[in-house]
């Protein structure tokens, strides 16, 4: 199984880039985050990849997730299922070849950082719960902490600034505490220019001094099989890039 996740920072901005990439990597699920923009905004037609269902988790101009599932491999739509931790549309959930998989968008915190310590504490919780009901987990998203100084170029660090401060860096070892894997750092563990968010000025993409603020996270009796996970930094315009997260044996090979 290969699941993916993006924060498009805006559905409508990014329909295009989202189609030429899911038609090249085909994944079997795609979480997106920030789509910005409630369902009856988004067509369909225009919106929807070929050969994707989709699921939109918007209000508006603001937040919002969504999870497309490839009908190649996943012909029938799971349901999708939101926690009760869920507000401004940031959580939706679906078991997909056994595994639970989650698409989050943790607030950034900086107009209402008890807020954001709070959906932390609460997505522990739901993922602890998920993970001891015996349910394989892939969560992933925007979670908006740089875990660890070396998840934020030398430029960029400061330990003050939102992202990055002790509090919220305990609150995301508490997350992985609950029983996950941070998956792509567990497989670069010496990688110290991996990052997902580069400010949009300054060249700072273009220079690679960004934050590494997106994640794909797995419960431990996944991680064995996942070989790799990687950031696609060269896709899009978003101010986040792209994860690529493969899973060995979940799902059967479609007949031809």
């Amino acid at each position: 199984m290969k699941i993916a996740t993006w924060n498009v920072n805006g559905i409508r901005a990014r329909k295009d880039q989202l189609h030429e990439w899911v038609a090249r990597d085909r994944p079997d699920v795609v979480c997106l985050q920030e789509i910005k923009a409630r369902p009856e905004q988004l067509p369909p037609l225009l919106y929807e990849p070929e050969d994707y269902q989709c699921y939109w988790h918007g209000a508006g101009g603001y937040s919002g997730v969504a999870m497309l599932f490839n009908r190649q491999t996943v012909p029938e739509a799971p349901a999708v299922e939101h926690p009760p931790l869920d507000f401004e549309c940031r959580i939706a959930t679906a078991l997909v070849g056994g595994i639970r998989v989650a698409s989050v968008y943790v607030p950034n915190g900086g107009k209402d950082f008890p807020a954001k310590m709070r959906f932390l504490e609460e997505l522990t919780a739901w993922a602890a719960s998920v993970i001891a009901r015996g349910e394989p987990l892939v969560l992933c998203g925007d979670l908006n902490v740089a875990h660890t100084d070396m998840d934020v170029h030398p430029k960029e660090r400061k330990a003050t600034a939102i992202g990055q401060r002790p509090d919220e860096r305990a609150a995301f070892d508490a997350l992985l505490g609950a029983g996950l894997v941070d998956v792509t750092r567990a497989l670069q563990p010496d990688n110290d220019g991996l990052f997902t968010w580069w400010a949009p000025w300054r060249n700072m993409r273009a220079r690679n001094i960004g934050w590494r603020i997106d994640y794909v996270l797995a419960s431990r009796d996944l991680f064995s099989r996942i070989p790799r996970c990687d950031v696609l930094a060269e896709i899009g315009t978003s101010d986040h890039a792209p994860l690529l997260c493969e899973i060995a044996d979940t799902l059967p090979t479609q007949a031809a």
